[in-house]
């Protein structure tokens, strides 16, 4: 039986995915054993083969080497001129990446994968320059020998006996789309080297002799093979699994290495790297620091640390850094929290008698590995701890200092004072008690100024101890043997407290620069939670990371056009930078605009464009960058620390997350605009609809019935039809001048002509201009005798009290009584119009003077919801105050106030004004 299979639906991560490999180009290697065998030439064969078939195909750069039939191959393939640097007075050629990106054809040509740039060039490495080819959606065709695959390079050290200088990531091979092994049979390659066909024949004997051994070309066709096939396998795999064809999948895990300062630890790194990959598993890089030492980690091993940190980041890991207690205890519980699936660790080079003391640290993690499978892996120290690749940012540590010869003197002189003291009182004193007086410059040499004066400071201690209270005095001879032992025991004393306080001492040190740089961390995410204003949280940054860094820092950030401004800065106080030269440099802002395009680290102590003097760091949330960090590199501090590096991305990260929060918040808030005015559309056009239709029915109805010459209408009845007419109009008017009022005050376009105006008059023009509408309604005012003037805009104030006795007459029954009431109240003028309607609810009371807020009622009343929202912003246009409120009988009343002389100006009326 057929089981049909069920088409499973891509995830969002796997779509973002799917579009970004579609939209980047393709890269096909072509992989060899050796030097000779063929990938050049067979890479030109496969470019005439595209070229014939019409596709747009450039050689980049091809290495001839001077071989015949090579260079035949270039013939009839289109080529773009190498860039000239120029390079110790010498000019020297590179492939030109600009011209290729000007171009952009469909696919380019680059040989020697591995190769090293000569300084001055964009990256430091080309298979950087292959990575941004491709990014920028070109297709590439390369060639690479399996010697330089930076997992390999130790295997390779081992088979060879040559350390290979130039190596590419792992990742870089794992992530191409297609890799064709080009492979010789090695007798048929020994041959084409005697015949000067892969190097000049002085050239060739020496590679014979080295190189070019049989074994060596078998074990590196080896390691090509196994490679290729794991990548078959791989492919196959995905297939099986894209097709949904049933089979054992292999189980993916987590493969963790132990990173520590030892000579032989990269060799681990790369043992585990392999081992993942075999396993297809994550790589976990973890070293751990602990107390149990018994000097702190020199200057050296900090170093050798950081290095293989980056060299796990290199080969695609991820790295981590941990204090704890105890080493084995921190192993099994990253691991189980980690779910490492296997521990990758170096076989201990200690004799049985330190394993008896201190303990076996493999003993103990087989013993409580569980289910996690532990690798013990034998190593040997590297030759040249130097690599060869430096992908990201370079971290070193600052240059070490001598120890200032003021410490020893201070040290000598403590212990000067001690036996002085001691040659004064030593008939009271036993000479066992001077020993351990001894002691006392020692511990405080040591907790000062670190083990090395203290070491010094004890030497001089035994040394005058011998000399001045050990029979004989006055020499260095001792007479009896004990003594001897008493001096070994003093010096293993002082040389114990030495290290562990100096140790103690780095503990301290880094504790406080830790608590330092979570304090001012914790100080910035809580000066900044609840901040919106993007600007402040961009300076904010700029300057707890220049004061923590004691660097000058810009912060760039792109403006609407997508072009990117400082918008943070920090002047670090000892460049005595000004205020005016926060900006940067023509090339410095090509740098970050370089690392904003491409979401990538440049500037100095990079691979990427070293030649500026700031190093840029993308603020990336996933994969979009919302800003550049840059952080100034002096002569005096060109490269970054381990701890400088981690703080940055620290940073970085937290201040990537702020940058965004802020600009989605913006965009909620636009969002959120948007529905209301989309909400505020819908309602005005509902009620522009409903106020304009039914006084337009009305009018057509009376005019059309008017104009029919068929029926002979009475007077009566042509008087109420023209009346009919009258109030459609008039009503129809209302609803234009208020929409008319209120795209004016929305622009800002109304204009308040104060004049001096009397509110009689006000009242009697508002009931006129309603006209007949009043007469339904019993109308009185209530104005107190002798009002004053006030100076107002006469229109409208009139459009107010249109407004307010109209509304009025919506909410009160035919034939009720509306009164309008005026008097003076101070330096005001107030006035209210009071209907007998069924009132306000209470709690609608704040929003009935909001754009088109409609009252609740039970039957429904025309209106558009804007004349109450007119009359607020023009009273308040008059520096006057509008408010409602129900009548404690029946009805609502809605008052206002305006002041008597609205502009403060006063002007004598005289009578007859």
């Amino acid at each position: 039986m057929v089981k049909e299979r069920e088409d499973r639906r891509p995830s969002p991560d796997e779509l973002l995915q799917k579009i970004s490999k579609e939209a980047n180009g393709k890269l096909t290697v072509f992989l060899g054993a050796v030097a000779g065998v063929g990938k050049t030439y067979t890479m030109l064969e496969a470019a005439h083969d595209r070229l014939a078939e019409g596709v747009n195909i450039v050689i980049g750069w091809v290495e001839t080497h001077g071989r015949v039939e090579t260079e035949k191959l270039i013939a009839g393939l289109p080529r773009i001129a190498p860039r000239e640097i120029e390079y110790r007075d010498k000019l020297l050629q590179e492939m030109d990446i600009d011209a290729i990106l000007e171009q952009k054809p469909d696919i380019v040509l680059v040989d020697e994968l591995a190769h090293t740039n000569i300084p001055g060039s964009r990256h430091v490495r080309r298979f950087q320059d292959v990575e941004e080819l491709i990014n920028n959606g070109i297709h590439v065709y390369t060639t690479i020998n399996i010697q330089h695959m930076e997992s390999l390079n130790d295997i390779v050290a081992q088979i060879t006996g040559v350390i290979v200088r130039e190596t590419v990531p792992d990742h870089i091979l794992e992530e191409a789309n297609s890799i064709q092994l080009i492979d010789i049979p090695p007798e048929e390659l020994i041959k084409r080297l005697k015949e000067g066909k892969v190097y000049i024949p002085g050239q060739a004997e020496q590679a014979l002799k080295k190189f070019f051994r049989p074994g060596n070309i078998n074990a590196l066709r080896e390691l090509s093979l196994r490679f290729t096939a794991s990548r078959v396998d791989q492919d196959l795999a995905e297939y099986m699994k894209q097709e949904k064809i049933e089979g054992p999948w292999p189980a993916s895990g987590r493969v963790m290495v132990c990173v520590s300062a030892s000579p032989f630890s990269a060799q681990l790194i790369r043992a585990a790297r392999r081992l993942a990959g075999g396993l297809r598993a994550e790589l976990l890089a973890v070293h751990i620091e602990t107390p149990k030492r018994p000097f702190p980690m020199g200057d050296k091993e900090r170093d050798r640390v950081a290095r293989n940190l980056r060299l796990a980041e290199e080969l695609g890991g991820k790295t981590m850094t941990v204090v704890g207690k105890e080493l084995t205890v921190e192993i099994l519980d990253i691991a189980r929290t980690h779910n490492v699936t296997a521990i990758v660790i170096g076989k201990p080079h200690h004799s049985r008698i330190w394993e008896f003391i201190h303990g076996s640290v493999v003993d103990t993690l087989i013993r409580n590995s569980g289910n996690i499978n532990v690798y013990v892996i034998q190593g040997t120290e590297e030759k040249n701890e130097e690599k060869a690749i430096k992908v990201g940012i370079r971290t070193a540590l600052p240059t070490v200092q001598p120890v200032p010869l003021v410490q020893y003197v201070g040290g000598l002189s403590m212990a000067a004072g001690i036996t002085a003291v001691s040659w004064m009182l030593k008939s009271q004193i036993e000479i066992v008690n001077i020993a351990l007086l001894y002691l006392v410059p020692v511990f405080f040499t040591a907790f000062w100024w670190g083990r090395l004066p203290s070491y010094l400071t004890a030497l001089a201690s035994v040394l005058a101890y011998d000399f001045l209270f050990i029979p004989p005095i006055f020499t260095f001879s001792v007479s009896d043997i004990q003594s001897i032992w008493s001096f070994v025991i003093f010096l293993l004393v002082s040389f114990f407290i030495g290290g562990r306080t100096e140790l103690l001492r780095s503990e301290a040190r880094t504790a406080r620069q830790r608590e330092k740089s979570i304090r001012a961390l914790y100080d910035f995410s809580r000066e900044i939670a609840g901040v919106v204003d993007l600007d402040r949280i961009v300076q904010k940054l700029a300057s707890h990371m220049g004061e923590n860094l004691g660097r000058s820092i810009r912060v760039l950030l792109p403006d609407s056009r997508d072009v990117l401004m400082v918008q943070g800065y920090h002047n670090n106080e000892s460049t005595h930078e000004g205020i005016e030269e926060q900006l940067l440099s023509e090339s410095e802002y090509a740098v970050a605009v370089w690392a904003y395009q491409h979401g990538q680290v440049a500037g100095r102590s990079t691979d990427t464009l070293p030649g500026g003097q700031y190093l840029y760091i993308p603020l990336m949330t996933g994969d979009k960058v919302v800003g550049i960090f840059g952080a100034k590199l002096d002569r005096q501090r060109q490269s970054v620390t381990l701890e400088e590096r981690q703080l940055m991305n620290a940073w970085v990260s937290f201040a990537a997350i702020a940058v965004e929060r802020v600009k989605l918040t913006e965009q909620a808030s636009q969002t959120a605009l948007l529905v209301e005015a989309d909400k505020l559309r819908s309602a005005l056009l509902n009620s522009i609809s409903h106020e304009l239709r039914t006084p337009l029915s009305t009018i057509v109805g009376a005019a059309s019935m008017l104009l029919d010459t068929k029926v002979d209408y009475s007077h009566e009845t042509r008087h109420d039809l023209l009346e009919s007419i009258q109030e459609g109009s008039s009503r129809m008017e209302r609803v234009v001048i208020n929409l008319l009022d209120t795209a004016r005050m929305e622009n800002g376009m109304l204009h308040i002509k104060n004049d001096w105006c009397d509110i009689e008059d006000i009242i009697g023009a508002s009931l006129r201009r309603i006209g007949e509408a009043t007469q339904k309604y019993v109308i009185k005012t209530e104005l107190a005798p002798e009002l004053t003037l006030i100076r107002a805009d006469f229109v409208l104030l009139e459009q107010v009290m249109v407004n307010l006795i109209d509304n009025a007459m919506k909410y009160s029954h035919l034939g009720s009584t509306i009164i309008i009431t005026a008097f003076q109240e101070g330096e005001h003028i107030k006035i209210t119009v009071l209907d007998n309607g069924i009132g306000i609810p209470k709690e609608e009371l704040p929003y009935i003077f909001e754009k088109f807020y409609r009252v609740k009622q039970p039957r429904k009343i025309a209106g558009t919801g804007l004349g109450l929202s007119i009359c607020k912003s023009i009273v308040e246009a008059h520096n006057g105050q509008i408010w409602a409120e129900n009548r404690l009988s029946k009805g609502a009343a809605i008052s206002f106030t305006v002041p008597i002389r609205g502009d403060g100006v006063t002007i004598p009326i005289e009578v007859g004004d």
